[in-house]
């Protein structure tokens, strides 16, 4: 069987090609993807090429396919798997194999036939034996799509801790009925942050604060989760706008009663936010370093003497494990949670190319593929624009309105529907 996949083949070296996948081994199975979203880690192994660690050196000879947060049904299932796994299945990857031995090794990285960006895939027995093939029973294929990310924020949530006082007990997870503080946190993965601290069936913040210099962005947030919703969720939610004070630390202790947060989170790779955070943290409080910085020689200032005597401790992770990821998915299936707050551009496997390459120059948020149709990548806050002359976008635009502007089901069926599909014998 054919598919048509973007495969990388050494620094800057992508090309979308049409290929025969080989027939599959009694432990592999054939699948189609619908979606994928692009990730900044595609933009650096994409510019980095066999220098990337998970990408192998013979990447020109034997290219991979890119992209590692997909979505599809199951085509075809070998013999090995058939007791576990059915033809039609919806289905999603956890990325992080850990293989022993060769611990970089990833879907969208390292195979050269399993990957994101592509129509149909062989999954291969390393992700299967690992059980990293996971299912997914919900009504859309972006919603799996953009568990992986979702999956980010679950795991920093269920990575901070605290401890009793006097006793070596740590309790995992943000403090229950507690404050929360989210720095620099009005972007798509803050959204994230409010939408699981609302809606998730953890713990949750009694108080919560996202704060952020975009006021633009601020009233988005405010609009999607608005306070009146969050008090009704449990939650009182407040969005404050560092950037009109000098003194932005008293400004976030003022709607927490003057006092320090249970739990502190730095939404932004930035040496200044990280001090602001460790003067913002209580007794036992909790800093959580979301942020991947790209400096290896990153560094920032914290109180130590309040790590001393306050109980201050700083945490961080990347990525979410596999229990996440599987829970991710199963709370866009049950409706928990919209991660549809990620996204802000939508687009053709003909785009991600040139999306991908150009990743770091494109605002906004997710960058959402559907794999089997030809469509540019096209922000959502421009369908209105489109719409003047095209109808396909005027009836994006109309259903995505009708969503606070947020992509949606319906969303995602229209373009199924009506978008070019591409043929088999294209040539692109």
């Amino acid at each position: 069987m054919k598919t048509l996949a973007l495969r990388l083949y050494g620094e800057n070296d992508l090309r979308l090609e049409r290929f025969e996948l080989n027939e599959i081994n009694d432990d592999e199975i054939l699948a189609d993807i619908v979606t994928n979203s692009i990730c900044m880690s595609d933009y650096k192994a994409a510019i980095q090429g066999e220098n990337h660690k998970r990408v192998p050196d013979d990447v020109a000879e034997n290219p991979i396919i890119l992209g590692h947060e997909f979505c599809g049904k199951l085509l075809k299932v070998g013999k090995k798997w058939q007791h576990k796994f059915k033809v039609g299945q919806k289905y999603g990857v956890q990325p992080q194999l850990n293989i022993p031995g060769h611990e970089h090794m990833a879907p969208g990285y390292s195979f050269p036939f399993i990957g994101g960006d592509a129509t149909r895939i062989v999954i291969p027995k390393e992700v299967l034996e690992l059980d990293c093939l996971l299912s997914y029973d919900g009504d859309a294929y972006y919603k799996s799509s953009i568990a992986e990310p979702v999956s980010c924020i679950v795991g920093a949530y269920r990575c901070s801790y605290h401890f009793d006082p006097g006793q070596y007990i740590h309790h995992m997870g943000i403090k229950n009925g507690g404050s929360m503080v989210v720095l620099a946190g009005a972007g798509p993965m803050g959204l994230s942050a409010i939408d699981l601290a609302l809606h998730g069936p953890e713990h949750r913040p009694a108080r919560m604060v996202i704060t952020d210099i975009d006021q633009p962005r601020l009233d988005r947030a405010a609009e999607i989760f608005s306070v009146e919703h969050a008090k009704e969720c449990g939650v009182e939610l407040h969005y404050l706008n560092t950037g009109n004070t000098d003194d932005p630390i008293t400004l976030i202790k003022s709607v927490n009663n003057g006092e320090g947060y249970n739990d502190v989170m730095i939404f932004a790779p930035v040496p200044a936010l990280i001090q602001q955070g460790s003067a913002l943290m209580g007794y036992n409080a909790c800093m959580n370093f979301f942020a991947g910085p790209s400096k290896q020689d990153f560094m920032a200032t914290i109180n130590f003497y309040d790590v001393h005597y306050m109980g201050h401790h700083v945490v961080g992770s990347s990525g979410g494990n596999t229990q996440d990821l599987q829970d991710s998915m199963n709370y866009a299936a049950q409706g928990l949670i919209t991660p549809s707050v990620m996204i802000t551009h939508v687009g053709g496997i003909n785009s991600v190319a040139a999306t991908t390459l150009d990743l770091p120059n494109i605002p906004g948020g997710k960058k959402l593929v559907y794999t089997h149709v030809s469509m540019p990548m096209t922000a959502i806050a421009d369908f209105e624009k489109l719409g003047k002359e095209d109808k396909y976008f005027a009836d994006l635009d109309k259903i995505c309105k009708s969503n606070k502007g947020l992509w949606c089901t319906e969303a995602e069926e229209y373009v199924l529907a009506n978008a070019p599909r591409l043929e088999e014998d294209a040539v692109i």
